[in-house]
């Protein structure tokens, strides 16, 4: 701590000094004891801020090997082909399908019944009853419900008539068609196939208007069928064109019906994703080395990194490659040198991948990739390893690696703020009684020259003299 001179100046001018200067001067002397503390404060922070950073890194590394450690991520999908689009294709295989060869004979489509009135005005007025399904709906003078509630105003047209069916539950739905200078009405079936025929019954529907019965056309001479397909020979039927129990896991579309063409169907792994998954794994952990390689340094001011010289980063990096380095003890993958990963001819411990040599391996022996990265049985796996691995060194309570160091950081910051802020408690009291005391020692010396200009004229008084006289 350094020394405070106070100047009073000549004792008898009467000037003083100046207070405030002088306690700011000794109070910044007293504040001295404090920039160890604060620096040591900033350093940890410093850290905090560089090991949150590695921490979502780190995070984003567990991601991106979960998407391969998942028994339900990307190594179980699958991809699906037709050797005639124009009969069949795939539009989803999920990742219950099983890779392999199918064959798919299509002998016939499936069909949606639909029935069609003849030709009406638009404003045409209708009366009577019509059944659909087995459900009538009556038209009169507003007193009928029909089975669904509804009450139908007499001479109703064609519009209101749809909007009711609509309304209903009556198995289709209804829609009016121009056609020319008049309408029809078209009921189609809510179900496909043979499941979906309609029934109607319009014989007591009439049309007011012109005195005509209106009567209904099945779009469907033979009424509605289902699809017919054989999937390796074995026989099978849709009420719909889009097949999803025809090949477990697969949804496929019969587009036209070729019953002497036999479509070839492949179920295979899809390669592209699990290589572009492989491939964020490699960059999230080429990104978690890049920052612990730069702690290893000084910034661009010459000051040392934050955690330079810090036992996490070391015990990160160690912990790291060690896994990295895990030898499986089963299958015909046991390292990720086999899947095309090696270490960078940089020599900094990031990653290269060669998208060919994993393509090859994936193609020849895609199991034990996924038994590379998955658990099986009683041996443990690299990507179970790595994963356990990345949850030891996590930002994860109570035991991860960052966890601790941050903690640790956070108890030193804690009793670094309290003894600043005891401290600052202290001097600001010492700064109080200061200015009070040094107040009153500045008041008594503007006094001195009055008090010696009292102490001449009681001189003065007493002897005579008078120091100001010239004889």
């Amino acid at each position: 701590m350094g020394n405070v001179g106070i100047s009073f100046g000549s004792p008898t001018s009467g000037q003083g000094f100046d207070v405030s200067t002088t306690v700011s001067q000794i109070v910044a002397n007293l504040q001295a004891i404090e920039t160890p503390w604060k620096n040591q404060l900033s350093s940890l922070q410093s850290q905090d801020t560089a090991l949150s950073s590695i921490s979502t890194d780190l995070s984003s590394l567990s991601t991106a090997l979960e998407s391969l450690t998942d028994f339900e991520g990307v190594l179980s999908e699958k991809e699906g082909s037709s050797s005639d689009t124009s009969v069949l294709e795939i539009t989803n295989a999920s990742s219950t399908a099983v890779a392999g060869s199918h064959t798919v004979v299509v002998t016939q489509l499936a069909t949606t019944d639909s029935q069609y009135s003849g030709d009406l005005g638009a404003a045409d007025s209708l009366t009577g009853s019509l059944i659909i399904n087995g459900k009538t709906i009556t038209i009169s003078d507003g007193s009928t419900q029909d089975g669904n509630g509804h009450t139908i105003p007499a001479n109703d047209t064609v519009s209101t008539l749809a909007s009711y069916i609509n309304s209903g539950n009556y198995g289709v739905t209804a829609e009016v068609y121009p056609d020319g200078a008049s309408s029809r009405l078209a009921l189609v079936s809510n179900t496909g196939g043979a499941g979906g025929n309609i029934a109607i019954d319009s014989s007591n529907l009439t049309n007011t208007t012109t005195g005509n019965g209106i009567t209904f056309t099945d779009s469907e001479k033979n009424g509605a069928q289902d699809a017919i397909f054989s999937v390796d020979g074995i026989p099978r039927t849709s009420p719909t064109n889009t097949v999803t129990t025809g090949i477990p896991g697969i949804t496929f579309q019969l587009l036209s019906q070729a019953p002497n063409e036999s479509v070839q169907v492949e179920i295979t792994n899809d390669n592209s994703a699990v290589e572009s998954a492989v491939g964020s794994f490699v960059s999230a952990y080429n990104t978690v080395m890049k920052d612990l390689n730069s702690q290893e340094g000084n910034d661009a001011s010459g000051n040392a990194e934050p955690l330079y010289g810090n036992p996490t980063t070391a015990l990160l990096q160690e912990q790291l490659q060690s896994a990295l380095n895990f030898a499986q003890s089963s299958g015909a993958i046991t390292s990720l040198t086999q899947l095309g990963i090696t270490a960078s001819a940089s020599d900094d411990g990031t990653l290269t991948l060669n998208s060919s040599a994993l393509d090859a391996v994936l193609n020849s022996n895609y199991q034990d990739v996924i038994n590379f990265f998955q658990p099986s049985g009683a041996f443990k796996s690299f990507g179970g390893n790595l994963s356990s691995v990345l949850n030891n060194l996590s930002n994860t309570a109570p035991f991860g690696a960052i966890y601790l160091a941050l903690q640790q950081n956070s108890s030193a910051e804690s009793q670094l703020n309290t003894s600043i802020t005891n401290e600052n408690a202290t001097i600001s009291a010492e700064q109080s009684q200061l200015t009070t005391e040094l107040n009153e020692a500045n008041y008594t010396l503007q006094s001195i020259p009055s008090q010696l200009q009292e102490v001449n004229e009681m001189y003065s008084a007493i002897t005579g003299y008078n120091e100001n006289s010239n004889g």
